[in-house]
């Protein structure tokens, strides 16, 4: 914080002088004012950390001052001074915001006191506003495309209202973000925010993580636990990639959203909950109902509000500022070097499909400005460092020919060469079955949690096939 600054209001000459004194000796600024008009007045531009303000004044009164210093400044400290100090009067300032009431003749020690806590909570708050700004910052959506434009008209309609939001979209694309900006634009916004991936957690756990359980109910269970839900409580749940539940947890999820009730596993006392579900699918889950891998009463349950999150190659547009977005947010508190992208660098990235979208633009722009190594990005860093990773997106298959152009002949160590192999050979394996995860999954043997793991790590799709340039 600044140097502390301090306001007195009082009519009386001798109590201003003395209060001044004591809050000088701490090396305080003080802004001494012998009415509530003038504190009124000067208080804008004094902008006090503190305000120690009499009750009984001529003219305006202590309250009346009161009032008026908040619709200024509602996040102003004030702490209210009587010679003739009530219960009732007490009671009315604390309802007016005041922080703390203190009865004549002022005790030097609780003045200071008093003056410590309060300057101590004007620092929380403050540095609470900044965590705040850091989040938003963190989570903010960066484009003004006209498909970006359209999501964000969405999130704003959708967002002060209770309606349940089902978002759609291609690993990477922000789908996250969508549904932190509709919870911080809504009357919850001050609530918590719990998300749960589905896909990361195994299908016999997801019930406990979702719904809690009680101490005993299964093998490791060892005390009671909340879940999700009841952690959301008066906020908002996330339910990341829930075409990866379970059908058995997809019926208890149907259960809370009909009733606003949850049990928890190996307890059948109901829990009441108040939570907004916001649920979010790279999937098409009309295609996984056929299948019957999805509840169709869900998915009206849960699209009530359907919103879908536009891939890069649908919004090239934006690619510049994001450039520019995650150079900033990078090279912020010298974290990386600070180094611009040349405007064909910038062409260069723009043209490039990004099959991991928003994620594997930003990755690239972190390699980029480690390894690029003059003042500025140009197009042959580009080419050099994000192309080769287009070149390896364009394998229709797992060919491992000695002669072919296999990326994994290129690497230069032998971990490169391991990734480049699984991910030629996943990406094969996914084209063989048409890119039905399941099925691929059950034909490696290998968990649908993982190979899904897998296919956001090396940012595989279908339509890009993994990295093919424009």
């Amino acid at each position: 914080m600044s140097r502390r600054r301090v306001m007195i209001v009082d009519d009386e000459k001798g109590i201003r002088e003395a209060l001044k004194q004591v809050l000088e000796y701490e090396e305080i600024e003080v802004q001494a004012c012998a009415s509530g008009h003038e504190a009124i007045r000067v208080y804008p531009d004094f902008k006090p950390h503190l305000v120690f303000l009499d009750v009984k004044m001529e003219g305006m009164d202590g309250l009346e001052t009161l009032k008026r210093v908040r619709d200024l400044d509602p996040e102003a400290q004030v702490v209210m001074i009587s010679g003739h100090g009530t219960i009732q009067t007490a009671v009315e300032a604390t309802q007016l915001g005041a922080y703390d009431f203190l009865e004549k003749p002022l005790d030097t020690d609780r003045i200071l006191l008093t003056l410590r806590n309060a300057l101590q909570h004007v620092v929380l708050v403050t540095e609470n506003v900044r965590l705040k700004q850091e989040v938003r910052a963190q989570y903010e959506i960066v484009g003004s495309s006209k498909a970006i434009r359209h999501v964000i008209g969405l999130i704003e309609k959708v967002a002060p209202t209770p309606a349940r939001v089902l978002i759609t979209g291609e690993n990477g694309t922000g789908k996250e973000l969508v549904a932190r900006a509709v919870h911080a634009l809504s009357p919850r916004g001050s609530g918590p925010f719990v998300e749960v991936n589905c896909a990361a957690i195994p299908t016999e756990l997801i019930e406990s993580e979702l719904f809690g359980h009680m101490k005993g109910s299964f093998t490791g269970a060892f005390a009671d636990r909340a879940g999700k839900f009841e952690l959301a409580d008066g906020g908002t749940l996330f339910l990341d990639e829930i075409g990866d539940m379970s059908l058995s947890a997809q019926a208890k999820v149907l259960r809370a959203l009909q009733e606003g009730v949850i049990s928890r596993v190996g307890s059948g006392k109901a829990l009441p909950v108040d939570v907004r579900v916001i649920a979010a699918t790279n999937k098409d889950l009309s295609e996984e109902i056929e299948y019957g891998r999805f509840r169709e009463d869900l998915l009206h349950r849960l699209n009530v509000i359907p919103i879908h999150v536009p891939s890069l190659r649908e919004r090239r547009a934006d690619v510049a500022q994001l450039v520019a977005y995650f150079t900033a947010e990078l090279t912020k508190g010298g974290g990386l070097p600070a180094k611009e992208f040349d405007a064909a660098a910038v062409e260069r990235l723009t043209a490039h499909d990004w099959p991991g979208n928003i994620r594997e633009l930003k990755n690239a722009v972190e390699r980029l400005l480690i390894l690029a190594s003059g003042p500025a990005v140009t197009q042959s860093d580009v080419e050099r460092l994000v192309g080769r990773a287009a070149d390896a997106g364009r394998l229709k298959g797992p060919s491992l020919s000695a002669g072919g152009d296999a990326a994994w002949l290129r690497a230069a160590t032998f971990e490169e060469f391991k990734q480049s192999a699984e991910r030629a050979f996943l990406l094969g394996k996914l084209q063989e079955h048409d890119w039905n995860v399941s099925e691929t999954a059950r034909t490696l043997q290998m968990p649908r949690s993982n190979l899904y793991k897998k296919i956001e790590r090396y940012g595989l799709a279908r339509g890009g096939e993994g990295g093919g340039a424009a």
